[in-house]
């Protein structure tokens, strides 16, 4: 689909980049980031030299969580704009409206909430989703857009929801380390306290990932580049 320069896509580290690499069926630049928003913003912009062209496109891609009911376990997601607390960004509105002429009924085109930690619990997404007018959350979007932006790049971003508003999922936020890594001890640790709410997280990533796959695998086929 995309008709000149081939975008580079940006994705936090670990499954979902692991998901987007497999869903490529060709050489194609990604750039796997870390989990939370002040490691995104270190990690870009140590790595600012390298990343540093004007003329190439964003795509950021990954998981995230819903705050609405109508959004649901493997739906695709297109970001208009992202927020966090009381700053917006914009996708470049040109690129976003590629993709969705490209996705179609594939997508839904959603706001976006940046979290500083993992939302695990449904009172706190519906609270959120009425205080922020947001659709969906994650961790990473919102220092993303600002860091390429800021350079003048052209950002869009998909997603996918790995779980959805009405169900709690285990609070794994003392298992990221401040560099952006899971630390698997506590991870394991969150998981078994909360045996039913960890089956459905994970039961939820596999899908996710498998949607994230398939919609890298659509967007980047041979036929629409």
């Amino acid at each position: 689909m995309f008709e000149s320069t081939m975008p580079i896509i940006v994705v936090p580290q670990g499954a979902e980049y692991k998901a987007v690499c497999r869903g490529l069926t060709s050489k194609q630049s990604v750039i796997p980031i870390p989990v939370g928003s002040q490691a995104v913003s270190r990690y870009l912009e140590a790595c600012q030299d390298k990343l540093w062209n004007p003329q190439a496109k964003v795509l950021v891609m990954g998981l995230c969580g819903s705050l609405r009911d109508r959004f649901q376990v493997g739906d695709i997601v297109l970001y208009s704009e992202c927020v966090y607390q009381t700053k917006v960004q914009q996708c470049d509105r040109s690129f976003t409206a590629q993709l969705y002429a490209h996705l179609q009924d594939k997508v839904c085109l959603v706001k976006g909430l940046t979290s500083d930690r993992v939302v695990c619990s449904a009172k706190e997404k519906l609270h959120l989703s009425e205080i922020s007018k947001a659709d969906v959350v994650d961790m990473e979007g919102f220092a993303t857009l600002e860091f390429f932006q800021q350079a003048g790049v052209e950002v869009a971003m998909v997603r996918v929801v790995s779980d959805d508003s009405r169900h709690d999922i285990p609070d794994l936020t003392s298992a990221i380390n401040s560099d952006g890594s899971l630390q698997p001890l506590p991870l394991a640790i969150s998981m078994i306290r909360q045996p039913i709410a960890a089956t459905r997280l994970i039961k939820g990533s596999l899908r996710g990932l498998k949607v994230l796959e398939e919609v890298t695998a659509f967007l980047f086929a041979k036929q629409n580049v």
